[in-house]
C-alpha cells in the first residue's frame, strides 16, 4: 500500500497551518497514556516507536515526499520530484474538500527543506511508562514547520497505540504465569516458552499482526506469528542466527486430522509420531472428542510405548469449550468465602466435589490429570506434579488474562505445577483493544508567537519578540481524562523513585530527565535493539 505520506493524516489536520495565529513558530505535543480500561494495568510497555521513526517518518517520506533515490548520504533527488508531489497532493485536497481550498506554500517549503524539522523524544523502548505520563514528546526544529508537528498526529496514534497495547497486556502475561511458576515449581525458566502467539489470523491487518506479533515477543519467544520475528530483525536489530527472537515447533491442524478420517484417528496420531521422533510435536486432539484421545484405554495410552520412545514431547492441544474445565477439569468448584470467628470472607480456595460416581469421567479431571494418569511424572520441590516430559498440553482459543489466571490457580490448587500447560494467546487477547484501551492520546501543550512588540499582535514590521504559549484543554463537560498537560514537560524520577511528570517546565528544564531524543531532522538518532528492550522489560517481569 502507497499512499503519499502527505495523505496519512485526518482531513482537518490539512488546513491547520493556516489556524495557527499568525507568527506562530513553534508547536510541541506529546503523546500519553490517559486512562487504563484494561484492570490491572497502571503503566504501559513503550514500544514501537522506533518502528515508527524508520518506516514513516524515514523511508516513506523520503521516498514518497522528499523523492529520494538510494539510500547513501548523496541520495539524488530529481528537480521534476517536486511539482508531481504538490500537484498529487492538490489533486487530492482539491477534489475532495472544494478547488483552492488549502494553499500548498507550506508544503514547497518542506520540499525545500528536504528533511523532516522534527525532534521527538521518548522513553526508551521496554521501559514502563505510568498512566498519565507522556512517553514521547515532539516538536519542530524550523519555524515554517510548526504545522508539521500536529499533522503526523494521526499516524503516530495509528501506528504506535498497539504495539504498546499488546506489548503491555504481553507483560501482564509474563508477570501472572511467573508468580504461579515461582509458586509450583521454583523457577521461572520454562516461561517465556509458556505464552505462545496464535492472533495472526484475527489481527486487523498484516501490519498489526507484525506490531502486536513484536509486542508479545519482548515479553515471550514462542510465536506462531512469522512475519513479527522479520519485522524485528528489520527494525530492531535482531538476528535469528545470533539469538532466539521467536520459535515455534511443527504442529497439526484439524485438516490434517479430518484427513485421515475419524475412524483412523489413532492411525494418524501414530503416523504423526513416526514421522517425527524427535523434538515437539504438537497434536490437535478435539477434531471429534478429546476424551477418546486422553483417557484410560483411549489413543495416548494405546501408543504410550512409542510416545515415551520418542527424544521428544507429544503436546495435546485441545481446541475448543470452556478452556478453565478443560484442562482442569470439573472436580474443583472455586469459593469464595470462608469462615473466620462467624465472619464470612473473601479467601481464594478450593473444595473438592465427592461424586465419586463422577470422578474417572475424563471431564471432571481435565487434561493435565487425565494425562498425569496415563504417563504419572514426578513431584518436584514444591511438592507438585509435574507431567512426564514425553507429554505436555496446549490452549489456545479464548485465553484471556483471567482463564489463564483460573487455569493456573486450579492446577495449583489440584496438586499439579502452572508450567504442565503452555497457553495459545490470540486475537482475542491482542485485537479486542482499542486506542482508548489505555487511553492513548498526543495532544499540544506548547507553542511560539512572533509578536510585534510596537503593534503586538498579530505580527507586523519592526522587532519582533517570541511570545512562549502554556497551553492546554480542560473540557468542563468531561470527567477529568481529557485534561491535558501545560507548558513545556519533562519526565523524570520523583522522590520516590517513580517516574513522574513536571508540567510548566524552563526550557534547560526540559532539556533535562528521562526523555531522550530519538529522532531528529530527518535521522534515527538513538537505536535500540530488541535484545536491549528485552532486557529493559525484564526486571517488571
Amino acid at each position: 500500500m502507497n499512499i503519499q505520506s502527505l495523505a496519512q493524516t485526518d482531513f482537518y489536520k490539512v488546513s491547520h497551518h493556516q489556524m495557527h495565529p499568525e507568527g506562530t513558530t513553534k508547536i510541541y505535543s506529546n503523546f500519553t497514556p490517559r486512562k487504563s480500561r484494561i484492570p490491572g494495568i497502571d503503566g504501559i510497555v513503550v514500544f514501537g516507536i522506533q518502528y515508527f521513526i524508520l518506516e514513516y517518518l524515514i523511508e516513506q517520506w523520503n521516498k514518497n515526499f522528499f523523492g529520494y533515490i538510494g539510500n547513501n548520504e548523496a541520495q539524488f533527488r530529481p528537480k521534476m520530484r517536486k511539482d508531481t508531489v504538490i500537484s498529487k497532493y492538490k489533486r487530492l485536497i482539491d477534489n475532495t474538500l472544494g478547488k483552492d481550498a488549502v494553499d500548498t506554500t507550506h508544503i514547497e517549503k518542506l520540499w525545500d527543506l528536504g528533511y523532516l524539522p522534527l525532534e521527538i523524544k521518548a522513553l526508551s523502548e521496554g521501559e514502563i511508562c505510568p498512566i498519565g505520563v507522556p512517553c514521547l514528546t515532539i516538536t519542530n526544529t524550523v519555524d515554517h514547520a510548526f504545522w508539521l508537528v500536529n499533522y503526523l498526529e494521526t499516524i503516530l496514534s495509528c501506528t504506535v497505540w498497539q504495539p504498546m497495547t499488546s506489548a503491555t497486556i504481553s507483560l501482564q502475561y509474563r508477570k501472572l504465569l511467573n508468580k504461579y511458576a515461582k509458586e509450583t515449581t521454583g523457577s521461572t525458566d520454562f516461561v517465556q516458552w509458556q505464552g505462545h502467539d496464535f492472533s495472526m489470523r484475527g489481527m486487523s491487518s498484516l501490519e498489526s499482526a507484525c506490531t502486536s506479533g513484536a509486542g508479545h515477543l519482548i515479553s515471550f519467544s514462542g510465536t506462531d506469528t512469522i512475519p513479527a520475528i522479520e519485522f524485528l530483525e528489520q527494525y530492531y536489530g535482531a538476528n535469528i542466527e545470533k539469538e532466539c527472537v521467536g520459535a515455534s515447533v511443527p504442529a497439526t491442524e484439524h485438516s490434517v486430522m479430518c484427513m485421515g478420517l475419524k475412524d483412523g484417528e489413532l492411525a494418524t496420531f501414530s503416523r504423526l509420531l513416526d514421522l517425527y521422533p524427535n523434538g515437539i510435536l504438537s497434536v490437535v486432539s478435539d477434531t471429534w472428542n478429546l476424551w477418546d484421545v486422553i483417557k484410560r484405554g483411549g489413543i495416548c495410552e494405546q501408543l504410550k510405548d512409542k510416545i515415551l520412545a520418542r527424544n521428544g514431547k507429544l503436546v495435546i492441544r485441545p481446541d475448543s469449550g470452556d478452556p478453565v474445565d478443560i484442562i482442569c477439569g470439573t472436580s474443583f468448584n472455586f469459593i469464595n468465602t470462608n469462615y473466620e470467628n462467624g465472619d464470612s470472607v473473601i479467601d481464594e480456595q478450593y473444595v473438592e466435589i465427592s461424586l465419586l460416581e463422577e470422578y474417572d469421567k475424563p471431564l471432571f479431571k481435565g487434561v493435565i490429570e487425565c494425562l498425569w494418569d496415563i504417563f504419572g511424572g514426578t513431584v518436584n520441590e514444591q511438592g507438585y506434579k509435574v507431567l512426564d516430559p514425553h507429554i505436555g498440553a496446549i490452549y489456545g482459543d479464548s485465553i484471556t488474562l483471567q482463564r489463564a489466571d483460573e487455569i493456573c490457580k486450579r492446577l495449583k490448587a489440584k496438586g499439579f505445577a502452572s508450567t504442565n500447560i503452555i497457553f495459545g494467546i490470540g486475537s482475542f487477547t491482542y485485537q479486542y483493544n482499542t486506542r482508548d484501551s489505555l487511553g492513548f492520546a498526543c495532544k499540544a501543550t506548547y507553542g511560539e508567537v512572533l509578536i510585534d512588540e510596537n503593534s503586538g499582535y498579530p505580527l507586523s514590521e519592526g522587532e519582533p519578540f517570541i511570545e512562549a504559549q502554556e497551553i492546554f484543554k480542560d473540557p468542563i463537560t468531561d470527567s477529568g481524562e481529557k485534561k491535558s498537560a501545560r507548558g513545556l514537560l519533562r519526565v523524570d524520577y520523583n522522590e520516590q523513585g517513580k517516574v513522574t511528570l513536571y508540567q510548566q517546565q524552563t526550557k534547560e528544564q526540559e532539556k533535562q530527565g528521562l526523555l531522550e531524543t530519538v529522532f531528529l531532522n530527518g535521522k534515527l538518532v538513538k537505536k535500540q535493539s530488541l535484545l536491549e528492550i528485552r532486557k529493559r522489560l525484564e526486571k517488571n517481569f
